[in-house]
């Protein structure tokens, strides 16, 4: 059955451009068209009235950890490393000592809570081996949600003892890895410092090889803290990025919050994509990212929340943030409408999905936003009233795959 949505405001293309009223039709979960005016076609069409709304793309989450949800601020005073390490961390400590289905229950909730803040799309790095893909999966059952699992074998190697030796993965590790990847999205990986050079290339073949059978992302985090790019230089008389660039070859990475100027146009010139995540940085007081040289250099950059622990998977939050520091940083302004497309557009195109933008083709995935919400009315510029106005009360429902989001999704705790 089509739909149609008449009457409305849009923000359409890959460029957002704004639509005051116009009209878009729906068939089965994609969108057919998107216009100025009213649809000329109505034939066995329903059509719902649209005025005083404006329909933006869903929002994507290209970066997330949720399964770390149950340990909301935990050790928030603690170091980088002792917080967050895959290893030592005190993450690691509290997901060990967690019962699954505790674990999965909270998961669900930050999922849900996504949700409701109109984020129709999440790649989340999953630890655990295959008990964590299981638990993610549960998580997400019954829920409209597009979830990308990427992920991750419970082996690590320590840079500073280990690169000079460069051990590969063991065999039974190699085989832990074709297991997650029969069953996930891809592979999320810790970083360059918890693997060696040979671990990092044997990563990069088994990619390659899986990716002529089906599609398989890879990722891996990369100079979020002063001292992971001190640790990899030290260790190795290279940073990560160089690392990473040399002996991976991922499709995206994420942070570069440390990175300097000549890795980031590293990674612009091998096109690879990067999710920042700027409030989890803040918060860890790492530093934030060179968000305009990253846009100047050319990089493709997209947004993520990462880890619940550390920081809420608020994308609103998120676009307000990187406005605002983007507007005090020596680096430059970035434009309202640039901050939304690396929380829509270039998440899909990033993740090699067909969603971010409302354009014919695209999934019909969507946020309804209420033009008349106290906290945007009058909205006289929509790319920044989105930035830093609205929020989950502003939303009147979410569309994925071109159905609403049931209210009951919202309850299935």
């Amino acid at each position: 059955m089509d739909i149609i949505l008449e009457n409305i405001s849009l923000l359409a293309g890959e460029n957002l451009d704004y639509i005051d009223n116009g009209h878009m039709v729906i068939k089965n979960d994609k969108i057919e068209t998107v216009g100025i005016g009213k649809c000329k076609n109505k034939l066995n069409k329903n059509t719902f009235e649209g005025r005083g709304i404006l329909v933006i793309p869903g929002f994507i989450n290209a970066h997330t950890h949720i399964g770390d949800s149950i340990g909301k601020d935990i050790g928030v005073d603690s170091a980088f490393e002792s917080r967050i390490h895959p290893v030592h961390g005190i993450k690691n400590k509290i997901l060990k000592r967690t019962e699954r289905r505790h674990l999965v229950n909270f998961m669900k909730s930050s999922i849900i809570s996504m949700m409701k803040k109109g984020i129709v799309v999440m790649a989340d790095f999953r630890e655990g081996g295959m008990y964590g893909i299981e638990q993610i999966t549960e998580a997400i059952s019954g829920l409209s949600i597009k979830c990308i699992i990427l992920g991750r074998p419970e082996h690590y190697f320590d840079i500073s003892r280990d690169f000079d030796k460069n051990p590969k993965i063991p065999p039974d590790v190699i085989k832990s890895i074709h297991s997650i990847l029969d069953i996930s999205d891809g592979l999320g990986i810790s970083g360059a410092n918890e693997n060696t050079d040979n671990s990092l290339n044997e990563y990069r073949k088994i990619i390659q090889e899986i990716s002529l059978k089906k599609k398989c992302l890879l990722g891996i985090h990369s100079s979020e803290s002063p001292e992971t790019e001190k640790k990899s230089i030290n260790a190795t008389g290279k940073s990560e990025v160089q690392r990473i660039i040399t002996k991976l070859v991922p499709n995206f990475v994420v942070h570069l919050t440390n990175a300097s100027d000549v890795d980031i146009k590293l990674v612009a010139k091998k096109k690879i994509g990067v999710v920042i995540c700027p409030r989890a940085n803040a918060t860890l007081g790492v530093g934030i990212p060179k968000i305009s040289k990253m846009l100047n250099f050319g990089c493709l950059i997209a947004i993520g929340t990462d880890n619940v622990m550390i920081n809420s998977p608020d994308m609103f939050r998120e676009l307000d943030f990187i406005w605002k520091i983007t507007r005090t940083l020596e680096d430059g302004a970035i434009s309202a409408r640039e901050i939304l497309k690396m929380a829509t557009v270039n998440g899909g195109k990033i993740l090699g999905i067909n969603s971010g933008s409302l354009k014919a083709g695209m999934s019909a995935d969507m946020i309804f936003i209420d033009k008349t919400n106290l906290d945007i009315s009058p909205m006289h510029d929509p790319h920044v009233s989105i930035l830093h106005r609205a929020s989950a009360n502003s939303i009147i429902n979410v569309m994925i795959n071109g159905k609403f989001v049931d209210e009951d999704e919202f309850s299935c705790m």
